[in-house]
């Protein structure tokens, strides 16, 4: 990736439909029209999930560092097609290949989220995504996502 970007939580909630707690993406760092990004999600204690997962041992659940994964991927069809998170259409999961978890996240981690697109062709979308902690990989996957209006009666009030 060669291009820094600062895009702060403003500009990210403009481009993604994703509000607390479930917004997972921070920062976007890095941003290569249409072929990349990089993004940031802070990890820390006060976060709901810790709670429950684990409470002597706080650790951040895999599945939502695939989600961190898919939202950091949807900026990048976002930036990529110029939709907007008003356009109606919301970016969802089709399919998720080859995840596997290398560490796991902790409370004073930062994750920096890496997504790559391999393929689009019409309304889908492949990319392939990493997780790292500094120089660790925490989590990589290859990601298969569909671009759709949502289903009759779930549209976003």
């Amino acid at each position: 990736m060669s291009n820094q970007v600062n895009f702060d939580i403003r500009e990210v909630m403009r481009l993604l439909p994703h509000r607390y707690p479930f917004l997972l993406v921070d920062r976007v760092i890095e941003h290569e029209v249409g072929v990349s990004i990089a993004g940031i999600k802070n990890v820390t204690y006060n976060e709901a999930f810790f709670v429950g997962h684990f409470p002597e041992l706080p650790t951040m659940p895999g599945v939502l560092i695939l989600e961190a994964l898919a939202q950091i991927s949807g900026i990048l069809a976002v930036l990529k097609s110029g939709l907007r998170a008003d356009s109606g259409l919301i970016l969802y999961f089709a399919g998720i290949d080859n995840a596997r978890f290398k560490r796991p996240v902790v409370p004073g981690d930062q994750l920096r989220l890496v997504s790559d697109l391999d393929k689009q062709k019409r309304d889908l979308w492949k990319f392939r995504t990493k997780a790292l902690v500094g120089d660790e990989l925490a989590c990589e996957a290859d990601m298969m996502c569909v671009l759709k209006k949502p289903a009759r009666g779930q549209e976003a009030s």
